[in-house]
């Protein structure tokens, strides 16, 4: 069980984030960034750049009405081909993302910034994971779309639903549904030295 700073409060809506800092043994608190604080895909951002400005802007939105604590913003992304999959919009968008992944290999992409009030110390990283997808069919494809497990997650598809045809190459699992804990670790025995 990690030993767990005090007052963690985790700036983000994800069911999957909750569940993973719960499993791992973090006591914390929920609240919600604001929705300006996903703001879009600028041109010019490389997917690790992309994914570490939005966790920053999600860690800020909740740390500058705090007191005192440690904000965890994190914001995953998926990418394939130089494309940056975020969460589907609908049914024919997670459709296409699929669609890109199938029989390719790709990369999962997890920002995160860690933001200590009240001195406003910040820690931001990003975690990558390399996963191969099986080459599947358009009724594989059609049948997740309609199961509607592909939504609120990056790229269409989680790996937490079990469904044995993605499978990670290199790099951290968590990361891949949502939060990269052996990083999250990390940095937070990092920030507690500062």
């Amino acid at each position: 069980m990690p030993r767990t700073p005090r007052n963690i409060i985790l700036a983000s809506q994800s069911p999957q984030r909750r569940q993973l800092l719960s499993d791992a043994g973090y006591d914390f608190a929920v609240i919600p960034p604001s929705a300006e604080a996903e703001c879009g895909i600028c041109s010019r951002e490389t997917p690790p750049e992309y994914a570490a400005r939005l966790a920053c802007q999600k860690a800020k939105s909740v740390a500058r009405s705090l007191p005192d604590g440690i904000v965890v913003g994190c914001d995953t992304i998926a990418e394939c081909q130089g494309l940056i999959l975020g969460k589907p919009r609908d049914e024919r968008h997670a459709r296409e993302m699929l669609e890109l992944l199938r029989g390719r290999e790709h990369r999962v992409y997890s920002g995160l910034c860690l933001w200590r009030r009240p001195c406003d110390a910040m820690a931001i990283d990003v975690a990558v994971t390399r996963l191969q997808m099986d080459t599947l069919s358009d009724a594989q494809v059609q049948e997740y779309v309609n199961s509607g497990q592909w939504q609120g997650k990056a790229g269409g598809f989680g790996l937490q639903d079990r469904l044995g045809w993605v499978h990670v190459l290199d790099g951290s699992t968590s990361n891949v549904v949502g939060l990269p804990l052996e990083l999250l670790g990390r940095m937070l025995e990092q920030l507690d030295k500062r």
